[in-house]
């Protein structure tokens, strides 16, 4: 019998199993349905590169899952991946290490109550505890002895300084810590990102894999998690699924980790869920719960120009411009070859997501509504940051390929629908709230409603859209659950 058994060896669980294994008398057995390498130099070439995106049509340690990001009488369709591998997706994403606000945590606390658990203030030495920022290691809101190293670009490619000169050009001020706790939060300013010697370092490589020969701590990879078993309303085990067969892996507390997509999944293939929809698919439902109702994400439209030759490998983002719940992102990657690539997403939409199975089967993906746009006040904020970043490449000075926004509402509104994509930054599927919240999943300490035995630890539980992107805030959340649950 383990102790704790966590599901998914990614940002969230790699950090759970370190923190709750530093007690030599609790057991910890953590549960990968990717593979995993004994040793930071062992990742695969692509996996260590920070300057590259490992997510290509043939990468091998991804999960893939086709979505419909918005349907206004014609459904706009895509596909969204996620990390299969220990380290999740932070071991595959953009290594972009931003801390999520302080008006984040105040709407964040305020869809909890009176609890202070999730307040900045309570926040912020998981945040500290989790980075070793080699730039602002010494102030008193930074950490200087964590696990994962966080730097700015000191020498930026041209294409990052000329953004950055351009925004200063249009009046927006500079920002040199985008992680600092006061201060505006509008401007533009270097990304901070974990990485180390030009190489991602995700949690895997940066908690975990330091750890791993502890003897109270296992590590299972290759092994998918079919549901989770129980008695009564108590969670006692988890049937997997290995090159080995079929077994029973049984646990005193079961975590799950394993993403805002994965995790709602297993819940609902556990027959935890909307009764009706179990029933509809022959699941036996166990606890009746919101899991997969409301899900958010950060709508991203597009904006492709030319400027200059090629340059140098770095980040993939360097520097971003942030305009209250907006980011402009100057990607420094080519997606399309010889093509830059100007993103502007709204970090705080209204629009809200749906996720539901579309079967028992596991290895048939869930269905994933994305439902962007569909709120008035997202298009409208969106049609006025994209003239805002069309500004912003006038002053670089770039050749624009993506055709103009059209001026009246309604055709606007149809061009965004033309070029919209997703930061896939999708988080809120087991919603965090109290007990009487019909949208809440979990409590504030991350306990499953109406069941014992059961977390969910990782974006899942976000209860508010994040002003950053979420890796950072991720690696808090686990950080923070991880006192917890060891008290």
């Amino acid at each position: 019998m383990t102790d704790t058994l966590i599901v998914g060896g990614g940002t969230a669980g790699c950090v759970l199993a370190a923190r709750l294994s530093e007690n030599p008398d609790h057991t910890v057995r953590l549960l990968e349905a990717g593979p995993r390498w004994l040793a930071p130099d062992g990742f695969p070439a692509e996996l260590l590169d920070a300057t590259r995106l490992p997510v290509g049509a043939d990468a091998l340690w991804l999960w893939r899952y086709p979505v419909t990001l918005a349907d206004d009488g014609v459904a706009i369709t895509g596909n969204i991946v996620r990390g299969k591998v220990i380290g999740g997706s932070g071991a595959v994403n953009g290594s972009y290490f931003a801390r999520a606000t302080a008006a984040d945590f105040a709407a964040w606390s305020r869809e909890l109550g009176s609890s202070k658990t999730w307040s900045f203030d309570s926040v912020l030495p998981a945040y500290c505890r989790s980075e070793r920022d080699v730039d602002f290691g010494d102030r008193p809101w930074h950490g200087r002895s964590g696990p994962i190293p966080v730097r700015r670009s000191m020498n930026p490619v041209p294409l990052s300084k000329q953004f950055a000169t351009a925004c200063a050009a249009v009046g927006f001020p500079a920002i040199p810590d985008l992680n600092e706790v006061s201060g505006s939060v509008d401007g533009v300013g270097p990304v901070p990102c974990n990485t180390e010697g030009g190489n991602r370092v995700s949690t895997a490589s940066g908690y975990l894999l330091p750890v791993l020969d502890r003897p109270n701590l296992t590590v299972q990879a290759d092994t998918s998690v079919v549901r989770i078993r129980f008695r009564g309303p108590r969670a006692v085990g988890v049937d997997v699924l290995h090159d080995d067969g079929t077994e029973t892996l049984w646990a005193d507390h079961i975590v799950l980790s394993a993403g805002a997509i994965e995790s709602a999944t297993l819940l609902l293939r556990s027959g935890v869920g909307n009764a009706e929809h179990l029933r509809a698919l022959g699941i036996p439902v166990v606890h009746s719960a919101p899991v997969g109702a409301w899900f958010t994400d950060h709508p991203e439209i597009g904006l492709d120009y030319q400027l200059g030759a090629p340059e140098r490998a770095t980040v993939p983002m360097e520097y971003v411009l942030g305009l209250d719940d907006i980011e402009i992102r100057p990607y420094t990657v080519a997606f399309t070859p010889g093509v830059q690539h100007l993103g502007v997403a709204l970090m705080r939409p209204q629009s809200a997501g749906v996720l539901r199975l579309r079967a028992a089967d596991p290895a048939i993906p869930p269905m994933i509504e994305h439902r962007y746009l569909s709120a008035e006040h997202d298009r409208t904020r969106l049609r006025a940051a994209v003239e805002t970043a069309s500004e912003v490449l006038q002053r670089m000075p770039a050749h624009v390929r993506t055709e103009p926004m059209p001026g009246p509402p309604r055709a606007a509104d149809a061009w965004l629908h033309a070029n919209l994509a997703t930061s896939q930054h999708l988080s809120g599927t087991c919603r965090m709230g109290p007990a009487d919240d019909d949208r809440a999943v979990v409590d504030e300490l991350c306990r499953v409603h109406g069941l014992t035995g059961l977390s969910v630890v990782d974006l899942s539980v976000v209860p508010v859209p994040l002003s950053r992107g979420p890796q950072a805030t991720t690696v808090m959340i686990a950080e923070n659950v991880a006192d917890h649950l060891r008290r």
